[in-house]
């Protein structure tokens, strides 16, 4: 047993830690969130607790092939329903989730939405309040002239 145990495995582009439970390893891949790790397990008949380093080879690529294409999973476990293209049901992961997520808002700010316009703006963009926060950027500059102020000032006096 302890001939077969791994301190990293790969699964999906992503490296795990092999000492981690399989549910909670399987969530540190960038677009597997806690519930679709959950039903991944359940759906291959996996122990949760179990630890990735013991799993074997043919175990990593059904997991694998199942995260790719996850037909036996309901589809509001995916992270990319109806999608805009193709109208389908997709699951993304890692950089193709990030590409997409770009592209969505470019889109946004193209077609001038109101969404696509906070964006633009630097602004936020699900409804939060904007009086106390959100003043990045400009209150920085104002310090940092403070303090080339107060740096200046002694040297003015001798």
């Amino acid at each position: 047993m302890a001939e077969d145990y791994k301190q990293i495995i790969r699964v999906c582009n992503s490296d795990l830690k092999g000492d981690m439970p399989l549910c909670h390893g399987l969530t540190k891949i960038k677009g597997i969130s806690y519930s679709f790790a959950n039903a991944l397990c359940n759906a291959l008949d996996l122990d949760k607790n179990r630890k990735i380093g013991t799993l074997d080879i043919t175990e990593i690529q059904k997991i694998e092939e199942t995260v790719k294409n996850p037909s036996n999973l309901p589809s509001w476990l995916l992270n990319r329903r109806k999608d805009r293209e193709t109208g389908t049901d997709k699951h993304l992961l890692t950089s193709s989730l990030k590409l997409q997520k770009e592209f969505d808002v470019k889109y946004l700010m193209r077609i001038k939405s109101y969404r696509g316009m906070r964006h633009s703006y630097g602004l936020p963009v699900r409804g939060q309040r904007t009086r106390a926060h959100f003043r990045k950027g400009a209150s920085l500059g104002v310090q940092r002239k403070a303090a080339k102020m107060a740096k200046a000032a002694p040297k003015e006096k001798k």
